[in-house]
């Protein structure tokens, strides 16, 4: 892998991770076009999400100070803790059952883009709908709202549908205002990234070894850098807009992926 290779999968990683366009289905078609192949480059898009994962906490750098050091006394902190563990344990559960073969069956360009197009539309939809915003703080967000959460996120197990973006429309249906489901979905994104990154390094700790450390630092790098200027873009955006910019941008992409793989176009 080139140092180019890995400015890309970088940036790639960076931006996508935290919009609702899918991470790891555009990680799936760069990896496609860049002819990038073989259990390195599978463990190195693995650990380049753990500099994404930071991006986060720098930016929600005083939120998660304050409920580190509130947690005893602060009822509000305890519940925000909670709350992100309900959402993340049913996705952990069933990654843990269904990973390996969700990986064998539907890691491929063109599942990515059926996926894509299909998750346009139902942000199309959640958007169309009338919103009764009854939650504009993710410290109003009760166990109940993130258990429905939780369920939502399962839909991000497929490549393709966005954990982001399904955390996002699922706020957006449970009554979350569009900045308080775009944060969540930040927070969110922290345990459930971190424990995938942990426990797929683990599992590929060999190929890990393997990995050529230069282009390695400038991939982590570039993924911080990008993910962080993401995560302002994204918060800046949805005051103003809503996720319907996303939803097209999804549905023309993977109209373009399906397209050019069925008439021979591209190779993926």
């Amino acid at each position: 892998m080139s140092i180019i290779d890995a400015i890309i999968l970088g940036l790639v990683e960076g931006i996508t991770e935290f919009l609702p366009i899918s991470s790891t289905g555009h990680l799936i078609l760069t990896q496609s076009l860049l002819g990038l192949d073989g259990p390195g480059i599978e463990a190195l898009l693995i650990i380049i999400q753990g500099p994404a994962i930071l991006a986060v906490c720098w930016e929600f750098r005083q939120k998660l100070m304050h409920v580190t050091f509130s947690l005893h006394r602060e009822e509000a902190s305890r519940r925000f803790v909670i709350n992100l563990l309900i959402v993340f344990l049913p996705v952990a559960i069933l990654a843990k059952i269904f990973g390996d073969d969700i990986k064998a069956v539907l890691f491929n360009p063109v599942s990515v883009a059926i996926a894509l197009v299909v998750g346009g539309f139902i942000i199309l939809w959640a958007e169309r709908r009338k919103h009764s915003e009854r939650i504009q703080e993710v410290d109003q967000v009760t166990p109940l709202d993130a258990l429905k959460l939780g369920a939502f996120q399962v839909l991000s197990l497929i490549p393709g549908t966005s954990r982001s973006g399904a955390t996002i429309i699922g706020g957006l249906l449970c009554g979350l205002s569009r900045r308080t489901a775009a944060e969540f979905s930040f927070f969110v994104a922290i345990p459930v990234l971190l424990a995938a990154t942990v426990y797929e390094s683990w599992k590929e700790r060999a190929s890990i070894a393997q990995i050529e450390h230069t282009p390695l630092i400038v991939c982590c790098v570039v993924s911080f850098v990008s993910a962080l200027l993401a995560v302002k873009f994204l918060i800046r955006f949805v005051s103003r807009h809503s996720f319907a910019a996303f939803a097209w941008y999804r549905i023309i992409f993977g109209a373009v992926i399906l397209i050019t793989a069925y008439t021979g176009l591209v190779r993926w």
